[in-house]
Formats: structure tokens, sequence, C-alpha cells
């Protein structure tokens, strides 16, 4: 068993539930193939889990052992489950119902509303969950007992020295320009007036749809300023009670609702709205919403410009910090728990010119390192309109990876091999108790070695 693999991906593998509802063809026979302890893995859960790959990766060649891999993968998570249990390590009801609800909430939103996801799994909501539910909470024990694992270990500079002096310098990594982007933003105030106009026009959706003269998904997809719900759904949402990073004024107005119901005009962080519930069963529930964002006159606009004005002249006079600032002043949700920091899809502060917007490029056309831009306009991916002062804190030249440049980056590489040995010795010394049976038709896989080098293997059908 490849323990630098599996162990890695104990999250990922132990989802095979997941990669069945994912098919609609119904698995004709089924038997089992692998026994860790009192742990089964079923043909169908490998099976399952190939076609997600292959459904997740159209057009890329599944490679000729991905059984065996697979198979490997889901035993060592079997293995992490059951020192987990061993162990008593605490997984609760509520952590492993929240990964079920985001789960859900992914595959809603793939498919495109709940009704469709339903007709492609052939369940309910309710009996996808309870489908879902020994695989989250396996994946929830493996994810504890890694962690037990390896949780405390740490690299040192020479370990990591150590490291990228082994690596092949032919095969190092080749980075293009990356950036370090601070920004603090202000978004100018509407006016009273403004305000009012938008609450007008979202009464009269409501009392059009509640007098029947005309459909509310027609009005939303006219009129809405939310262009992400109006242009994939006619303003519809998927939502759980229970989601995190939801308005929790939204959130709470659409669930006082009854099925069929238009609230109110009300003011979220994002403009004004009305909702409709089109269908609720619990905690989940399908709403449509129109939105409407309140206009910015240049004459607010002028103000934003002016309050970050005197911000930029105490950033540059020293007489302010940059974290200080954005902890003040900045009304940027995305980056102000960032210390004012951009971030990339994965998380990382080291952004490249093409992950940007337009308009930050042309603002960092000319700024050097460690200076303030002006404070510029911008829209936001919602269409709010916002000021917002640029702060470059670092650019790196294109370059082959080296350990001054790159240090994190290779550290955080160390690290994960350090962890990876550390599970492989535990995986050694653990694997010999536990009862294993492996089917024929995989006993003689490569990928089987570990299994039956450590362990007394039980094989046949």
């Amino acid at each position: 068993m490849s323990t630098k693999k599996s162990f890695l991906l104990a999250g990922f593998f132990s989802l095979s539930c997941v990669a069945g509802m994912a098919q609609s063809a119904k698995v004709v026979a089924d038997k089992i193939i692998a026994v860790v302890g009192d742990k089964v893995i079923l043909k169908s859960d490998i099976d399952n889990t190939i076609t997600d790959m292959q459904r997740q990766s159209p057009g890329v060649d599944i490679p000729a052992n991905a059984r065996c891999m697979t198979l490997e993968q889901s035993m060592g998570v079997k293995a992490l489950v059951l020192q987990a249990e061993r162990d008593s390590l605490p997984v609760s009801e509520e952590d492993v119902a929240a990964d079920i609800d985001n789960q859900i909430r992914y595959f809603i939103g793939a498919y495109g509303s709940k009704e469709k996801l339903e007709e492609i799994s052939g369940k309910s909501m309710y009996q996808l969950k309870e489908d879902f539910k020994d695989g989250f909470k396996e994946r929830k024990l493996a994810a504890a007992m890694r962690d037990k694992i390896v949780g405390g270990i740490r690299i040192t500079p020479n370990e990591v020295k150590a490291y990228f002096d082994k690596l092949p310098k032919d095969s190092l990594t080749f980075y293009e320009s990356e950036l370090e982007i601070g920004q603090i933003v202000v978004f100018p105030k509407a006016s009273r007036e403004s305000e009012e106009y938008c609450i007008e026009q979202l009464n009269q959706f409501k009392q059009q749809a509640e007098s029947g003269k005309k459909d509310f998904k027609k009005l939303a997809d006219i009129y809405s300023d939310d262009e992400a719900t109006q242009k994939q759904n006619d303003g519809q949402l998927d939502l759980n009670r229970t989601q995190k990073g939801f308005d929790a004024t939204f959130m709470g107005k659409a669930f006082a609702l009854k099925e069929g119901q238009i609230s109110s005009p009300f003011k979220s962080a994002f403009g004004y709205h009305i909702i409709q519930m089109v269908s609720r069963a619990g905690d989940d529930a399908t709403v449509r919403h129109i939105l409407k964002i309140p206009q910015i006159t240049p004459a607010e606009t002028e103000l934003a410009i002016k309050k970050l004005d005197s911000v930029r002249a105490k950033l540059i006079a020293g007489t302010m910090q940059f974290g200080e600032a954005v902890a003040k002043y900045s009304e940027d949700e995305t980056s102000k728990f960032t210390g004012g920091r951009r971030t990339n899809n994965e998380g990382s502060t080291y952004i490249t010119i093409d992950q940007l917007d337009k308009d930050l490029v042309v603002m960092l056309k000319d700024l050097k390192v460690g200076e303030f831009s002006q404070p510029k306009e911008f829209e936001n991916e919602r269409r709010k309109k916002g000021v917002r002062i640029v702060y470059l804190l670092s650019k790196s030249e294109p370059h082959r990876e080296n350990i001054k440049d790159d240090y994190n980056k290779i550290a955080q590489r160390a690290l994960e091999e350090k962890k990876n040995l550390a599970l492989e010795k535990w995986f050694n010394e653990k694997v010999g108790t536990y009862y294993i049976k492996i089917d024929d038709e995989y006993k003689d896989c490569e990928e089987m070695k570990k299994w039956t080098n450590h362990a007394t293997v039980a094989t046949g059908k």
C-alpha cells in the first residue's frame, strides 16, 4: 500500500457513497472484495469511485491500475477508522450532518436544483442524507486519526534545506511572477432616496406576483440585480438553515416564510430583496429572490475616495500600519480577516496576474513593492460599487524554484513528506493487528504488497 498517497487522500476516497450518487445507473451485482478488521469494501465502492473520477475529469485517461489504487486507498481509510474507534476519538453527529449538508449543496449546484438532484439520484433529500451518514462518519474518523498521528509534527529550517538539496535540479518548478497584494475597500453609501426607490420597486413586484399579474420567476429574470442566480436559475436558491457564510438576515427572512409566501422588502449586506418560498422540507428550502442594489451617485463615490485619501496619507506617513487600517476601515469581508491580503481560489496569498480582475491589473502597473495606490473605483463580482486602495507587499520575478524565494512552499512539501513517513511508520506497526481479506482478483496487485507483507491475509472469493 502506498501510504504516501492513500493516507493523504483519506478524506476523498472514503466517499464512495458520494461517488455512487453521481451516477444514475443501478448496481446490478455486488460483492465484498476486501475486509479490514470488521470493515468491508464492496465492488460497487470501487466502481462508483472510478465512475466519479471519469465524470469529474472527462477526456482524461484513467490509469490502468486505477482499481488497485482505489482499493488500496479505501483500505487505508478503513485502517484509520478502525484505530479511531479503538482510541474512541470523538466525532459528533452535528459535524457529520454539517459535512453532509455541504456535500448536498455542492451536488445541487452541480445539477442546478434540488429537484434535478432527486431526479438523477432517484432518492429524496432525506434518503440521500441517510445514505451518506456512514461514509461521512468514516471520513471524519479517518481525518481525526490522521490528525492524531501527524498533527503535532513540525519541520525545522535544516530539514527544509535537506529536503530541497535532494530534489533533482532539472525537475524544479518554474514559477511565473507572483504578487502579494493587500487592499482596503470602502463601499459608498447610497442616498436614502435611492434606497427608497429600490423598496418601492420591490413592493410593486411583490404586488404583481401576489395578484397573479406577473410570474415571480419572470420578474426575477428581468429585474433582479443578482446576476449569478438570475442567469443560472431565474433567481432560485437552494438553502439549508445550518449553512454558514450566508447572509444571516436573508436566511432568517427566508425561513420565516410559508410555501408560496412572498416577503416584504428587506435589506441585506448585498442590497434590498424580496423572497418567495418555493418549497421547504425541515431545514432545507428552495426560494426565489429579487435583488435591487441602490444606485450610487458620483458625489457618494467622491466621499469614499476622500475617506481613503486620508487613510493613504496616514499609511505613507507611517502613523498607521496597514493591518490596523484594514481592521479599522476596510469593508471587504473576503480580505478583512486575512489582514487585507487578497487570496486566490486555493486560498494562497501568492497570486499570479491572470488571477486578478482587469481593473486591479491596471492599478498595479506602475506600483512598486511597498507602495500604496491612489483610491480607485471598482465593481465587485456582485456588481457592488466600491473604492479601494491597493498595497503591493511583494512581487517575484519569473524564476526556477529556489530556497530563498520559495521557502514557504518548499517547507510545506517537506512537512508533508515528514508526515507521510510518520504515517507509513504507523501503518507498518498497526496493519499486522488487523484481520485482512483481499479478493483473489486483487491480491496480486502491486499496491497490495504492503498489506500482504505486514499482515496475515485471507484470500478468496
